[in-house]
């Protein structure tokens, strides 16, 4: 009887142990709440890799190289505010539905196809020149080049108070005539792509439609 006696306090005891280390194993393996999502950062640049080629690259900041650029499919990106552009495209030039980033769109057709005349603005300076000549040069299949190489092929081209940076890239069967504007804080693109005979006949008019461009009222 004894015996009974002192062996249920003892059983008690064991089973408040047992109790207290289940409550400390549940509260050491508590999982932790999910981090909140990290939002992606705005665009600046025209695109890289998954990016649009509407969009420009992504400046790493400190006058650095552009950033890897991630994959931005639903990354709103900003386009150049303030004090807009004005131009008069040719008459044989048939205006497209802008997009999202578009300021101008047309479509320009001639013998051997058709080409894309595209008209963009990013605040900033959007990654740098030398990021965004080695971008166009990329779309049609030429290496990038060093930013000595690449800013000594640009070509200026003064149209009242505004001075545009011209390039022309060809490379098997491509062309790309693109002219560069910094503008009221922002940078605007103008870029003729398409076959390479069409795009070189057009630049003529190309470059008499640059010179339309000015400060819309």
């Amino acid at each position: 009887m004894t015996s009974r006696r002192l062996a249920t306090p003892a059983l008690l005891v064991s089973l408040l142990l047992v109790a207290g280390c289940r409550d400390r194993e549940v509260t050491a393996y508590r999982a932790p709440k999910d981090p909140p999502p990290v939002a992606m950062p705005a665009a600046a640049l025209e695109g890289t890799n998954n990016l649009p080629s509407d969009h420009p690259p992504i400046d790493a900041g400190g006058g650095g190289p552009a950033a890897p650029a991630p994959a931005m499919a639903n990354t709103p990106v900003p386009t150049a505010g303030g004090t807009g552009l004005a131009w008069t495209a040719p008459a044989e030039w048939t205006a497209k539905a802008l997009s999202a980033m578009r300021k101008g769109s047309f479509s320009v057709k001639g013998d051997g196809g058709e080409a894309d005349l595209s008209i963009t603005a990013f605040p900033g300076n959007t990654g740098g020149l030398e990021a965004n000549l080695n971008r166009w040069r990329g779309q049609v299949g030429l290496p990038a080049q060093s930013p000595a190489e690449v800013t000594a092929a640009t070509e200026k081209i003064d149209s009242g108070n505004l001075q545009f940076l011209l390039v022309d890239y060809g490379n098997h069967g491509s062309r790309l005539v693109g002219a560069i504007l910094p503008y009221d804080g922002n940078t605007w693109f103008f870029k003729l792509l398409g076959p390479d005979a069409l795009v070189a006949r057009t630049k003529p008019a190309f470059l008499d439609f640059l010179r339309t461009v000015k400060p819309a009222k």
